[in-house]
């Protein structure tokens, strides 16, 4: 296209410039023929002169029409933005507003009131109501913070949505936009006749929706499957994809992870908006000058100045009080800095012996208040050739970060740190004087570079200064994301260049004076502040971070007192500046002609921008004199405003969609004006520089015009590795860029800057946010700054500090999730600190779209802290994660964030269908799952037959054949016997108490009696007397005279249940039953008759009960289960007699043997252990009271020393006990001659799933002490039937299996090898006693099993309890529990239900008759499982996870009420730990069992009741939580 009808001559110089530049571009092939002709047509467009008749309709010229109105439109949303009040605060209040209506149904926290004293005053110094972070977003942004927003866009703008251009939605964000603020959105030059999406209107539609359109990006199949939006079949599409995918899964180590199956995978959204431009061309920087005075090097520049300028000031440091200090001169600095150039180089060795090379780093520790000593050490190291790392001075051992640092200086090889004396004595020491030993720190030589120190060189030596070259000059230091320090290496050319192009850039001149208020020892503060102003001969004022916290004012007043021409400030001394503002009416800025922002990327600067232009305008300030600039360590220097010429217009801002950048897109803000950012620009790229936007995760591919990238820049003035760590640097410093198809764009590298941006009109640099402060959540993506600044809008902030809040994310269950971490002001009230955390949630929700998932809040002061004030947020997050936080306030928000859960699952309608048809012992195609115990065989002797038909006659026999055999001995806390009982002493025993029962109680042949005494024979005494009168006995447990209010009820209850006629008891708790103390709480005038068995007289019976059947009652067994159920059984004479011979025949009892009890002998198979099997199998018992343990814990390991046990019982409380108590200490037991290697057998008696973590332990703690790892098993009984495995003495070791824990909540087995993800280890519980059937059997359908399936465990067998004893006798829970039939299979047989589910594999170990062997497993108690989303868990899974969560959690357990999981955890460590347990059982619960916990219970230890076989009572812990009665330290609703 021809010039004609453009007057060249009357085009504006702007475009004049760009038009050569395009000429050049041409000149140099940097651009096609076709390009150049675009580009330059575009540019002269607005300047065609229009002939009546002739239109201009394309795409292009409409595109160019927009842009210009865009360009004309600035000037209008400058002067508007000056005046507009902070948009972002009323945006955040707007949201909150919807919000008002509705009432909190949320209860707030209940915390006990003595945890949380407010410490006094004096240790908790409020801290800076701001901060000094340099990487902080927070305080400068003020009470507002700025997205300004304005009247809503005009639509009908220029064209039809449908037909805008990237370029036009600038247009309409900056004709939408009445205020300050600032972004652009697409890059220059846009295509024509794209689709503009807006954003998506599902974003207000509701929570749900937006997270199902977040996730799709992670989803859609797009670089690598076919586009989404393309036309091509679903079929096809889904053909394409599976061709592409690997033909083998590739093996992650061992095991695939199954998130696929798990997580829920959102739809995809069409709503989401997607890039739409077409490739971003990367953008060039003008050309470096070549300046023909400019020196070979950055030392050469200050020796010339050192001999030509000597008395010219270099710096000029301040003192505490912001005045001048002292000022250091070129001459000065020169010498000072040759002078210690020779000191290291031939001074620090013995025998002036060389120690450092050229080439070696050397740390620099020097504070913030003595910027002259730094240059000093800074150039000395220069002239050495030695490479300075400067570092922040370590305050004490534990430092946030120190260890990071240390990691720096061993990548670094550093050996060697100069400090200065001051610096040096604040130092922390040890004892003896020495420096101490940073953590994490290599071994560091320290010297002092105070002149006095320093050794002037002889006349003949001068220091070489080579030209500058590749080697590295300096090593400035980067944390990074996870806190890791690294140090970027500067090489030398690369600092010359740098100092070239920002002097080219910022327009510097000899002999300026420049005032620094930033860090000099890195980034900005060090390149300009530092590097520029020595080449240029500037006057640098180094105003330090302590001068500012004293005086916030100061950086003005240096301004006006020295007419400084620059200044280098962040938001937060604009922000501090403004708040002392009144103090200073006179001072003048008029003098400035550069005021570089140095966080002027960050998207919420520009409100402190504005706020600071419109209150010092009037002071001289002049508005294109503020230059934000956009920096990171690896890319230095990345882009920065360039000082305008007065009068010409500012450069653009736009306000863009918060919903589309959460998608990477550039969209402008039309819906919701309050979820919109304004950003201003950072000027152009650098002199000499090349720049390109490319996608910030996966390969470095090219961004679209309107797509958020990285930026990535090619220069020779940036960083060039992380010095020692070239794995990481490749990455960095080595990226190619390549196109939509793959294909690298060039050969040239470039480096990631970290910064994420787009390219706006006129090629300005827009910077939306950092990849360190990106928080990925459901595939969106979420700036920190922008929550924080979020939060800080939430008005009134009177609970915390502004520039003491952080935001990081977590990964937990697939998905990262947001924190929010605060310091709380100590005055700050709990009511307050709660509405404020609520309208953070609301306002976050509202405006970003995303759910919080938790908002802590701390003691003031308590957060560790950067160098310069900030707080450091990689060692919070740490903190988070370790629960070191300890928090006084915390709110879990799982239930709104937490979307990716999986569905629910739907439970099938039950029937018998086909699959469960039989053929033969298959059930569809698997052998049936059913295993029996060896025959119990049938008796031949007539004298056994009578002797085994009832027990009180084998007690008679025993007590005629073998008299003085001794059956019981009773041990003391000390180990001594202090009863035995030999069998006619049992028989006397059993006599008088009989006679007594007869005369005393009045009592009626089958009457029920309660025993209550303590663990002993007179326990046994009584049970066999009863027999004898003919009575049945009801063993109950005494209640505890310390704890009557809680234990008296439960004796009372099964006294009423049980209808006992009498009550045998000892003389002591006689007195308590009849005390005011239990008048206190039941009714003892009610009580049945009470008989006292101490003392009574030498009477026998007339004659001896002898019951007319087996089948008649022989005892009732009351147990409370776990569920919190008082149940009783009745136990006929027929089944006693078959359980104690089962349990002789699997242990081989006789009556040569001994065996240890160390149990409860109330109830169940522990009763019967120790009342009834050595009188029917005549082996003596040692009897050890549980209770006795707590006063002597070696004593039950110590007896089976003692008296070489072969086969002991106890129970896991009695385990537990000595692993906690003792297991330490085995090399003291060792000592003192305790050997368990006599121990054939160790029974743990339960009605559980066997706690193999338990048992493990213990076996692993007592092998030193000879115990066999073979001997521990477990036993298992239920209320049906009291014993149904126990593991013997003969036969195959118990077998361990490993199940999916995914499978068992859907009530299936999966086995999975050991070391599997989500595996569950379960031990066989014992061999199955000889006559026992098991059979497992679908509860729903009643039909039988499949080996390895769930299932509900029946049971046939001679010894299962006749029934339920109720009041009432209710038959048909008899009959279903007692007497039921299968379904199908086998319709003949009665089997007694357990209400256990377990499984029976068939192992491959043989049994003693040679046959494979059948295993059962037993996995938990039907009653017990919690029903939660569809799936079935059990208890005891959840709070094994939960008690691994944190160091302090002693016990839990859980419960549901009201469709919520709640967890109580009992805190062992001190009451400030608490809160921190809160957010790490959620995420413990969430990761591994899939669960949202609706409530956190924090109680104390030994709160949670546990039952005498050491079973948690879960439902009393449940009732009590309901009636309030824990007296939590903390409860936390997660909401």
């Amino acid at each position: 296209m021809a010039d004609r009808g453009v007057d060249m001559s009357a085009l504006p110089k702007e475009v004049k410039d760009q038009l050569a530049e395009l000429d050049l571009e041409l000149s140099e092939g940097d651009i096609t023929q076709k390009g150049y002709e675009k580009k330059r047509t575009k540019l002269l467009l607005p300047f065609y002169v229009q002939t009546p008749g002739n239109k201009l309709t394309s795409p292009l010229v409409m595109e160019t029409k927009s842009y210009s109105i865009f360009l004309f439109s600035l000037s209008l949303s400058l002067s508007l933005s000056l005046v507009a009040p902070d948009i972002h605060t009323e945006a955040v209040q707007a949201a909150l507003a919807k919000h008002k209506e509705e009432k909190m149904a949320l209860p707030m926290p209940t915390k006990r009131r003595s945890t949380y004293v407010q410490s006094p005053i004096n240790n908790c110094t409020p801290p800076d109501s701001s901060s000094g972070s340099e990487d902080e977003g927070a305080l400068r942004r003020q009470t507002s913070v700025g997205a300004d927003l304005g009247a809503p866009a005009p639509t009908s703008l220029l064209q039809p949505p449908s037909l805008q251009s990237p370029d036009s939605w600038i247009n309409r964000s900056v004709q939408g936009s009445s205020t300050s603020s600032s972004a652009s959105s697409t890059l220059s030059h846009g295509e024509g006749n794209l689709v503009c999406q807006d954003f998506p209107s599902c974003i207000g539609a509701g929570r749900v929706c937006v997270h199902v359109c977040d996730s799709v990006c992670r989803t859609t199949p797009h670089p690598s499957g076919v586009p989404v939006n393309s036309r091509v079949s679903t079929k096809i599409q889904q053909l394409l994809n599976t061709l592409k995918r690997p033909k083998r899964p590739p093996l992650s180590e061992f095991f695939m992870d199954d998130q696929e199956e798990i997580v829920e995978v959102p739809q995809v959204d069409p709503n989401t908006p997607r890039p739409e431009g077409r490739q971003i061309i990367p953008v060039k920087g003008e050309p470096l000058g070549v300046v023909s005075n400019w020196p070979p090097a950055l030392q050469a520049a200050l020796a010339r100045w050192g001999a030509t300028q000597g008395k010219s000031p270099a710096l000029t440091a301040l003192d505490i009080t912001g005045k001048p200090l002292y000022t250091l001169t070129y001459g000065k600095l020169w010498s000072r800095s040759v002078k210690l150039a020779y000191t290291l180089l031939n001074k620090l060795g013995p025998k002036n012996e060389q120690i450092l090379k050229p080439g070696d780093r050397v740390a620099l520790v020097y504070p913030n208040s003595d910027p002259g000593m730094f240059w000093v050490a800074f150039y000395g190291c220069l002239l050495a050739e030695v490479i300075p790392v400067p570092i922040e001075v370590p305050l004490s051992r534990k430092d946030a970060g120190s260890s990071q640092v240390g990691f720096l200086l061993g990548s670094c090889g550093v050996g060697l740190a100069l400090t200065s004396e001051i610096c040096l004595k604040g130092l922390p020491k040890t004892p003896t004087g020495e420096i101490l030993q940073f953590k994490g720190w290599p071994r560091l030589k320290w010297v002092v570079t105070d002149s006095k120190y320093l050794t002037k060189p002889g006349k003949d030596w001068q220091p070489h200064i080579p030209t500058a070259n590749t080697e590295p000059a300096y090593i400035e230091y980067k944390a990074s994301k996870e806190g890791t320090v690294m140090g970027v290496a500067v090489a030398k050319v690369a600092m010359l260049t740098h100092c070239q192009a920002l002097t080219q850039a910022c327009n510097y001149c000899e002999g300026e004076t420049l005032v620094n208020v930033l860090d000099f020892k890195k980034d900005m503060g060090l390149w300009h502040g530092v590097l520029t102003s020595v080449m240029n001969r500037i006057h640098t004022i180094s105003v330090p971070y302590a001068v500012m916290k004293a005086c916030p004012l100061s950086w003005v007043q240096r301004v006006h007192i020295h007419k400084a021409r620059v200044a280098l400030v962040k938001c937060r001394d604009l922000h501090w500046a403004m708040m002392a503002h009144r103090d200073q009416r006179d001072t003048s800025l008029a003098s400035l002609r550069m005021l570089v922002v140095a966080d002027g990327a960050n998207p919420w600067s520009v409100s402190s921008c504005d706020a600071f232009l419109n209150m010092f305008q009037s002071h001289g300030l002049k508005p294109e004199a503020i230059c934000p600039c956009a920096t990171s360590p690896e890319a230095m220097t990345v882009a920065i405003r360039r000082p305008g010429v007065p009068g010409t217009p500012l450069p653009a801002r736009a306000i863009l969609s918060m919903g589309g950048l959460s998608h990477g897109v550039i969209r402008v803000n039309t819906e919701d004006k309050n979820s919109a950012l304004t950003v201003q620009d950072v000027g152009h790229v650098m002199p000499g520089a090349l720049m390109c936007i490319v996608k910030p995760d996966g390969p470095p591919q090219l961004c679209k015009t309107d797509e958020i990238g990285e930026i990535v820049v090619n220069s020779r003035a940036g960083g060039n590795m992380y010095y020692g760590l070239p794995g990481v640097t490749k990455n960095t410093f080595e990226v190619i860029p390549v196109n939509a198809l793959g294909a690298p764009i060039g050969e040239i590298p470039f480096v990631r800057s970290g910064l994420l941006g787009f390219v706006g009109p006129g090629s300005l640099i827009f910077v939306v946010g950092k990849n360190e402060g990106l928080l990925m959540v459901s595939g969106r993506r979420h700036n920190a700054d922008d929550l924080v600044a979020t939060a800080l809008a939430v008005e009134p902030v009177k609970t915390v500090y502004r520039g003491r809040i952080t935001v990081f994310s977590v990964t937990v269950f697939y998905d990262e999730r947001i924190v929010i971490v605060a310091e709380q002001r100590p005055d700050a009230s709990e009511e307050d600190s709660f509405q404020w955390m609520s309208r953070v949630l609301q306002a976050i929700d509202s405006i970003h779209q995303v759910g919080l998932y938790c908002l802590a809040l701390v003691p003031a002061n308590t957060l560790p802290k950067t160098p310069l004030g900030g707080i450091h947020i990689s060692e919070t997050k740490q903190h988070f994660l370790d629960g070191n936080l300890h928090p006084c306030n915390i709110l879990m928000c799982p239930h709104t964030c937490v979307t990716n859960l999986p569905k629910p699952r739907q439970k099938q309608p039950v029937g018998v269908g086909p699959a469960s048809i039989m053929v033969g012992n298959l059930v569809a195609g698997k052998r049936i799952a059913q295993a029996a115990g060896r025959d119990l065989g049938m008796i031949e002797d007539q004298d056994l037959v009578r002797k085994h038909q009832f027990l009180s006659e084998a007690l008679q026999w025993r007590a005629q054949t073998d008299p003085d055999h001794c059956l019981y001995v009773l041990l003391n806390a000390k180990g001594v016997a202090v009863c035995t009982a030999t069998c006619v002493q049992l028989h006397k025993r059993a006599e008088k108490i009989a006679a007594a029962l007869t005369e005393k109680g009045s009592i009626n042949t089958g009457d029920n009696v309660v025993l209550l005494y303590p663990p002993g024979i007179d326990l046994i005494a009584s049970f066999y007397g009863c027999l004898y009168a003919g009575c049945v006995p009801v063993t109950v447990r005494p209640p505890h005279p310390q704890n009557l209010a809680a234990t008296l009820p439960t004796v009372r209850m099964i006294i009423d249940v049980s209808k006992a006629a009498c009550i045998l008891t000892t003389q002591n708790l006689m007195r308590i039953l009849r005390s005011k103390e239990a008048a206190a709480t039941v009714n003892i005038k009610t009580w049945p008759t009470i008989v006292d068995t101490d003392d009574l007289p030498r009477r026998r019976p007339p004659t001896i009960y002898k019951p007319p059947t087996a089948e008649m009652i022989a005892y009732l067994d009351f147990s409370v289960s776990t569920t919190g159920m008082l149940t009783g059984v009745k136990i006929s004479h027929a089944a006693v007699s078959a359980l104690c011979r089962s349990i002789k025949l699997q242990c081989e009892l006789y009556s040569s043997r001994q065996i240890a009890i160390c149990l409860d002998p109330y109830c169940g198979l522990g009763f019967v252990l120790w009342c009834l099997a050595s009188v029917y199998s005549g082996h003596q018992s040692i009897l050890i009271p549980p209770l006795e343990l707590e006063s002597c814990l070696p004593l039950w390991l110590s007896t089976l020393s003692q008296y070489r046990i072969r086969d002991t019982f106890c129970s896991y409380s009695v385990m537990e006990l000595c692993t906690k108590g003792i297991g330490t200490q085995t090399e003291i037991l060792k000592s003192r001659g305790l050997n368990l290697s006599c121990v054939r057998s160790c029974v743990v008696i339960a009605e559980e799933r066997p706690r193999l973590a338990l048992t493990m332990s213990f076996s692993k703690l007592f092998k030193d002490l000879g115990l066999s790892p073979r001997a521990v098993s477990t036993a298992f009984g239920s209320r049906v039937n009291l014993a149904i495995c126990l593991q013997g003495t003969t036969g195959p070791d118990p077998s361990t299996v490993y199940v999916d824990m995914k499978s068992l909540r859907h009530d299936r087995v999966r086995l999975v090898e050991r070391g599997a993800p989500q595996s569950l280890p379960l031990m066989e519980s014992g061999k199955i006693l000889p006559g026992v059937r098991v059979i497992i059997v679908n509860p729903e359908t009643r039909g039988p099993l499949g080996d390895s399936h769930l299932g509900e465990i029946w049971i046939n067998s001679p010894h299962s309890a006749s029934g339920y004893y109720t009041i009432y006798g209710e038959e048909s829970l008899q009959a279903d529990h007692f007497n039921t039939k299968l379904s199908f299979g086998d319709p003949t047989t009665l089997w007694a239900r357990t209400g256990y589910l377990g499984f029976v594999k068939r192992t491959e170990l043989l049994d003693a008759a040679g046959d494979r062997h059948d295993a059962l497993f037993v996995v938990g108690s039907l009653d017990e499982t919690l029903e939660l989303r569809g799936l079935r868990y059990h208890p005891i899974d959840i709070e094994t996870s939960v008690s691994r969560a944190h160091r302090s959690i002693a016990e839990s357990a859980v419960f549901t009420w009201t469709n919520l999981l709640v967890v109580v955890a009992e805190l062992c460590g001190s009451e400030q730990d608490a809160l921190d347990l809160v957010p790490l059982v959620t995420n413990v619960v969430l990761e591994e069992h899939h669960l949202i916990v609706g409530v956190v219970v924090i109680v104390d230890p030994g709160v949670i009741p546990i039952n005498s076989r050491g079973e948690k009572q879960r439902m009393h812990l449940r009732d009590s939580f309901l009636a309030d009665q824990l007296d939590p330290i903390y409860v936390a609703y997660n909401m």
